[in-house]
């Protein structure tokens, strides 16, 4: 996928026309990523249709479930390259973005990245979500939390849901058959106080990867011993 094709994808399947100032913004992204790639590891991805395919497209692709105009603030647990809340917020610039890493040279990227681009309202946590996630600035905050395939969803469950107010959502971005994981996260879901909206399949549309994004609704608040201290929620998973 070329610029051109991913511009016209965006337009075709997601209404979105993309502005001279965003592509340069896409440009100058895949331009920092692949130079601080060979610095730190932040993607397997470098081929430049690749990344705007498998990173800015994919990333995007969160359109399909929620119209993003409507939301104000975001959580991005477990960004790493900025996956895919930064290019959400080129595309939707009024939105408040937090970000929460465990890695601090991710977060270092993630600055300079966003200082690159211009982009306000960005905020870096160098931080794990476990810790976050009881962080009273931070616990029930946010209208929609993102993650991308950070971990399986029973897990992600108790990492993401507590960042997210009552009628907020987290959506999970998921590769091929998610459907398992949706079923053994059941449970988790509903004792942390959500319950499945919608579930989506898309494909990439030159690579025809299969892609997954559950959306979850939250509809009470977590319980105060979610999430459990650093490690325990991918050693023990809710099931």
């Amino acid at each position: 996928m070329d610029e051109l094709q991913f511009t016209e994808m965006i337009a075709q399947n997601w209404q979105i026309d993309l502005t001279d100032k965003q592509l340069e913004q896409f440009d100058r992204y895949y331009d920092l990523l692949t130079t601080w790639n060979e610095k730190i590891n932040l993607t397997a991805i470098t081929d430049r249709s690749e990344v705007y395919e498998k990173h800015f497209y994919d990333s995007l692709s969160l359109t399909a479930v929620m119209d993003l105009s409507q939301v104000l603030t975001i959580m991005d647990v477990g960004a790493g390259a900025g996956f895919p809340s930064i290019p959400i917020k080129i595309v939707f610039p009024h939105l408040k973005v937090t970000i929460v890493d465990s890695l601090n040279k991710r977060i270092t990227f993630l600055k300079e990245l966003s200082d690159d681009l211009g982009l306000e309202d960005v905020t870096l946590i160098h931080q794990r979500a476990e810790d976050a996630g009881q962080d009273p600035l931070l616990r029930e905050k946010f209208d929609l939390v993102t993650a991308r395939a950070v971990a399986r969803l029973n897990v992600l469950a108790e990492l993401c849901l507590p960042f997210a107010r009552v009628s907020g959502h987290f959506a999970a971005l998921k590769g091929a058959k998610a459907q398992e994981e949706e079923l053994m996260a059941q449970k988790a879901i509903t004792v942390l106080g959500g319950k499945v909206a919608k579930s989506v399949s898309l494909t990439l549309p030159s690579d025809h990867s299969d892609r997954d994004i559950i959306l979850i609704e939250k509809v009470k608040k977590t319980p105060r011993k979610y999430p459990r201290q650093a490690g325990k929620p991918n050693r023990n998973p809710i099931v």
